[in-house]
């Protein structure tokens, strides 16, 4: 029989949360963000679950090409833009949209021959200080673009840096503003954490917005607010089997580096997942996890292949956790409790995002409808 760690996507719960980023902005339209391989899901397996959205937006030429393979014959986004001019060709012939953040991006465009215009998203360097112009030359590159016989349409986006934070959006907005002021076209502003908080906010006009994390149900403002504050339910899961147990007495260690040291008698069990699997190695003891969907904890370090969990919490719940017991390291357990991904990530010192993402080809995936 395979290894018995598996990864499950859920379509319904992408339905879910994709209604929820709708119902936050009533008034306006919805990308899906499916960049990064949909955030690890992988995009074949989710698009059932994003048709319902009024584009796609990416990265990657590959990806968008994928997404037109799917059958989708709407909008998609390349959110970094081009990186070469002859990328410019596949969009002509794909009917991609594209964002333009620097001078060399409007140089190619005004060097394209195509027959039918481009739509382009010219984006602010606002505050966040990694892509776009900045607003003392936004302006011009908007007139530069607007001039130009390759271009159909301009929206106007930028992305704030601290929408999930006590800093808030205020001032990256009031700058935006004050820039674009009179400029026409559509505007896209909100990511996940703008749209869950600050979509209601004086001034805020979004007529496209970018839910990416939410999407996957994780709070974008974690630990501050978790994912049922916002009624997200969770995307992916990944489980796994007790393949070993072990009884330690007071003054055993587990695992390399001794990281542990048992200070009683104890059992732990011993779980397909480690690294390798895209589990964190970094996880310290503590990290939770769910056995037989009671909640316990990790002990010692995750190695390449396994990980070891303190049994004694499901023992004290009534169980009697076994050989092929069910472990969620994230997700939904087979008996309905939840173990959110923020929690776990926080506990190793990261965000849910790199999980989903790191989850390891060599993990068996199911989709469930």
């Amino acid at each position: 029989m395979p290894r018995p760690i598996q990864a499950f996507i859920h379509l319904d719960a992408l339905r879910h949360n994709l209604a929820r980023a709708r119902a936050a902005a009533p008034d306006a339209k919805v990308w899906a963000i499916v960049k990064a391989n949909a955030y690890g899901h992988g995009i074949e397996r989710v698009f059932e679950g994003l048709r319902g959205a009024d584009g796609f937006a990416l990265l990657d030429l590959g990806e968008a090409e994928r997404v037109r393979a799917l059958g989708w014959r709407g909008p998609i986004l390349l959110l970094e833009g081009v990186f070469d001019p002859r990328d410019l060709e596949l969009c002509s012939r794909l009917g991609l949209w594209h964002v333009v953040h620097e001078a060399r991006q409007i140089d190619w465009l005004a060097m394209h021959k195509t027959h039918a215009p481009h739509r382009v998203f010219l984006k602010m360097n606002s505050g966040m200080n990694r892509l776009g112009f900045r607003p003392e030359a936004y302006r011009a590159a908007w007139a530069r673009l607007d001039a130009l016989p390759q271009v159909e349409e301009i929206t106007l986006i930028t992305h704030f840096s601290d929408a999930d934070g006590p800093r808030g959006i205020a001032s990256q907005l009031a700058l935006f503003n004050a820039t674009t002021r009179d400029l026409p076209g559509e505007r896209s502003v909100a990511n996940s954490a703008a749209t869950l908080r600050h979509i209601r906010d004086a001034g805020l006009r979004s007529d496209w917005v970018r839910p990416g994390i939410a999407v996957y149900g994780s709070a974008p403002d974690f630990p501050e607010h978790d994912a049922a504050h916002w009624g997200l339910r969770p995307t992916m899961t990944l489980r796994s089997h007790l393949i070993g147990l072990q009884q330690l007495q007071a003054g055993d260690t587990v695992g390399y580096g001794s990281a542990f040291t048992a200070d009683r008698a104890m059992r732990i069990g011993v779980v397909a997942c480690g690294y390798a699997d895209g589990y964190m190695r970094l996880a310290p003891t503590g990290t939770p996890v769910l056995v037989d969907g009671v909640r316990t904890r990790l002990v010692g370090r995750v190695s390449m292949d396994m990980l070891t969990v303190d049994l004694e919490p499901v023992h004290q719940a009534g169980l009697a956790p076994d050989l092929g017991s069910e472990v969620t390291l994230w997700g939904q357990a087979g008996n309905g409790a939840m173990l959110g991904i923020d929690e776990v990530a926080r506990a190793a010192g990261t965000v849910g995002y790199e999980l989903m993402c790191a989850l390891a080809p060599r993990v068996p995936v199911e989709v469930r409808d």
